[in-house]
């Protein structure tokens, strides 16, 4: 059972749960009145919110954190922005991982140079650098970093520490980056929304199939949105803390700004088995607590789920899903349909057999979700004496860091996994981007990843190749593949729940990590490889813009994935230029040439020359009152894309930073998917339009004129007169952009953030 109050909610003593329209009930429970705005405060996370505000203004947040972390395909990016913008070392612990380009398959030499790039910022600016295969950066952070009343900011959307105490939010690089030069992170004080927690699992449910049923629940109707998700409730103890960390992990799928659970005795466990017993910190609700909503979820009532292509939130019981296979999987083709556009061919309906079971072709259990020392032990019990047959079907497994790998390796499992037929693979988060074990065309891959966006696996539907992935527990990929890989419940087995001891046993840190934090050597030097590039220079906004639409997307939601595409694009992240040209290329392959053809108009509205096409957009701005006096060489230029919901998924700054780099002035939307992919485009420049009304005055190619564009920065942002220039004739629009804090506007009227701190 999982239930969504329609509003607010008090929470007395950590246990009774009181709707805010019979807020009468709290004082007869507390023999006190209690004032709504005083048990707000009573949340966990408004304390450590509080903890770290650097403003006296609780409205509206600066935050500063007490540590963060970035991987291989986002360190070098952040690192150059900040020292093109003046920092000279680290001022917080700050962990570099090589858990996403680990493989070093493509592009040459360029991964590992990027890798030798962050060890040796690490020893310059005082850093800590984790090696390839030792660890993926959220199981490192888990084991090293997180602890009872921090906030940690991680450059990965899926930087989430709520299970151990711990605030954590995944954003863009350019957020990194302010920190890194002693800035603040700005937001205006998130909802908090109670996930409330009754009953315990099953021993054949796995912390993936309560994952689902959360994003099934809140991701579409956007319960959560930007919120803080605050795990309560006498359920989160039927749980250890290794199995919340897995639940934990998949709030970012539901656009939740960070989690936080209360805390007990197994955190405590938890953190003195890590050698860091100190860092406890008991944590519940005030005696009353007010919170924005509630999720209240019988944690005994949930069933093994399968989240099928191409979201998280796409959950169904697995059970339901044997019940109405055929109409299930056929409305699942037809999305297939709609994500290769006739470029490819994906089916379902032929992967049903003879006896009524859905055959895969692929099991995956990795990352910081899937490859948990927990996972991989329930995995092994259930294979352990079988075999995953010789047919097309196989399964990886990837622990997700050295000290799990090894005490599964001493405990034996990894050997009843091996002779079962499973191939164990080194900490890595490939298969949850596309980096690694990318199954066969028309191939349906069932995974205990982080998510099942489109193209997530590897394939390429503009090259006729397709593939997806389905999202299922690790005990019920397990009991899959114990039989063959046809689709199989967890509950068909009853082997669950025997979980020995961890052994944690962090030699393999001691030997490899290098902490430098508070031990800079800056005259050392950085090694660059022939792929690591400089931001290129940014113009400041003008007052009057022209912007061309170069893409228009209609979709309900664009991924960050359809933006800037994951998997091999990977290689070119710390060259702005070079990874550019993949821009929009699975949704809109013409965008970039588009785009760059803006480009070049601009420069050569710079250089001194208009071409004859502004010109005559020149003449019919000037048909507009007001604008009669403006000439063409003092309008800057630029490309803008116009997308119904945009930004869902990664927190990779690229996604925004691409279009910046080809020119673009701007995003038009209905409405941001994420705040974090909003806040990319303002940390490079891009002014985040919303319009009014629908799309349908402009199309690809027309032109939209925005006069008093930085002037507006300066207003209440409300209304922002536009007009759509088209066929001889100017047609008037209204866009509007949502409440910006005064660093944001400033950074959007210097061009970027590299340049906002230059005019510091």
């Amino acid at each position: 059972m999982v239930k969504l109050h329609d509003g607010g909610v008090y929470l007395v003593n950590g246990e009774t749960l009181v709707p805010e329209a019979e807020a009468e009930k709290v004082e007869q429970l507390t023999g006190k009145a209690v004032a709504k705005e005083e048990a707000k405060k009573g949340t966990i996370a408004y304390g450590i919110m509080k903890a770290h505000n650097q403003s006296d203004n609780m409205d509206k947040l600066q935050i500063k954190f007490d540590a963060m972390v970035s991987h291989d395909i986002t360190f070098v990016g952040i690192i150059q922005t900040a020292r093109a913008s003046g920092m000279e070392k680290f001022p917080l612990p700050y962990v570099l991982t090589c858990c996403h380009n680990s493989l070093c398959a493509v592009g040459g030499t360029i991964n590992d140079d990027d890798h030798y790039f962050g060890l040796s910022a690490a020893k310059k600016y005082g850093g800590l650098f984790v090696p390839q295969h030792i660890a993926v950066c959220h199981q490192y952070m888990r084991e090293c970093f997180a602890g009872g009343g921090k906030m940690i900011l991680g450059s990965d959307s899926h930087t989430r520490y709520g299970a151990l105490g711990t605030m954590a939010i995944g954003e863009g690089g350019g957020e990194l980056s302010k920190q890194l030069l002693k800035q603040t992170y700005d937001v205006a004080y998130p909802g908090v929304i109670a996930i409330y927690l009754t009953g315990k699992p099953a021993p054949f449910v796995g912390p993936h199939d309560i994952a689902l049923a959360i994003c099934a629940a809140v991701y579409k109707n956007g319960y959560v949105k930007n919120k803080v998700m605050e795990f309560v409730g006498p359920g989160v103890s039927s749980m250890t803390t290794d199995y919340r960390n897995g639940v934990d992990v998949m709030t970012t799928e539901t656009t939740c700004l960070s989690s936080i659970w209360r805390t007990d005795a197994d955190t405590k466990a938890f953190l003195e088995k890590h050698h860091r017993g100190e860092e406890f910190k008991e944590l519940n609700p005030e005696a009353v607590a007010y919170y924005d909503g509630c999720v209240e979820i019988d944690l005994s009532t949930i069933k093994p789920m399968i989240a099928l292509p191409f979201h998280p939130s796409n959950a169904y019981e697995i059970d339901y899903l044997y019940e109405n296979l055929e109409d299930i999987l056929r409305e699942t083709e037809k999305a297939a349909d709609q994500v290769a556009e006739g470029r490819a061919h994906f089916t379902l309906l032929d992967k049903i057999t003879k006896d009524g079971k859905l055959q895969v072709q692929q099991g995956i259990i990795a990352g910081c979700a899937g490859g948990n020392y927990t996972n991989v032990v329930e995995a092994a019990h259930a294979l352990k004496g079988k075999n995953i047959g010789d047919g097309e079907f196989y399964l990886s497994v990837y622990p997700s860091s050295q000290p799990v790998y090894t005490d599964l390796d001493r405990k034996g499992l990894l050997a009843d996994l091996m002779d079962a037929g499973a191939i164990i693979r080194s900490a890595f988060c490939g298969p949850c981007f596309g980096a690694g074990d990318t199954p066969a065309n028309n191939a349906l891959s069932i995974r205990h990843t982080t998510r099942n966006f489109p193209n997530r696996e590897g394939s390429k539907p503009g090259n006729g190749q397709m593939s997806a992935v389905a999202l299922m527990d690790a005990r019920s990929i397990a009991a899959t593949a114990a039989n063959g890989g046809k689709l199989t419940s967890a509950e068909t087995m009853d082997c669950w729940g025997d979980v020995p001891e961890y052994n944690y046993d962090d030699r393999a840190y001691q030997a490899r990590v290098y902490n430098g934090y508070d031990k800079a050597e800056l005259d050392s030097e950085l090694r660059f490889g022939p792929n690591i590039k400089d931001w290129p220079e940014m113009e400041a906004l003008s007052e009057n813009i022209l912007l061309k639409v170069s893409s228009k997307i209609l979709d309900e939601v664009t991924t960050t994935d359809e933006l800037i595409p994951s998997g091999e694009t990977s290689s070119y992240r710390s060259n702005p230029l070079g990874l550019a040209e993949f821009t929009l290329s699975r949704r809109d392959p013409e965008y970039v040439g588009r785009a760059k053809a803006v480009q070049a108009m601009e420069k050569e509205r710079l250089a001194g020359n208009v071409n004859a096409e502004i010109a005559e957009v020149m003449k019919v701005v000037n048909t507009i009152p007001g604008q009669e006096a403006v000439k063409a060489e003092d309008v800057e230029i630029g490309s803008t894309i116009y997308a119904n919901k945009p930004g869902d998924g990664s927190a990779r700054e690229q996604a925004a930073s691409c279009q910046r780099v080809l020119g673009a002035l701007a995003n038009i939307t209905q409405e941001y998917a994420t705040k974090r992919y909003r806040s990319n485009c303002m940390n490079w420049g891009m002014l985040p339009f919303h319009l009014k009304g629908e799309p349908t005055m402009f199309e690809v190619d027309d032109y939209i004129y925005v006069p008093n564009a930085r002037t507006a920065l300066e207003g209440d942002l409300t209304d922002i007169p536009a007009y759509v220039i088209k066929n001889g004739k100017a047609e008037e629009i209204h866009l509007y952009i949502q409440p910006m804090t005064e660093n944001e506007r400033k950074i959007v009227k210097a061009g970027c953030l590299i340049n906002f701190n230059r005019n510091r």
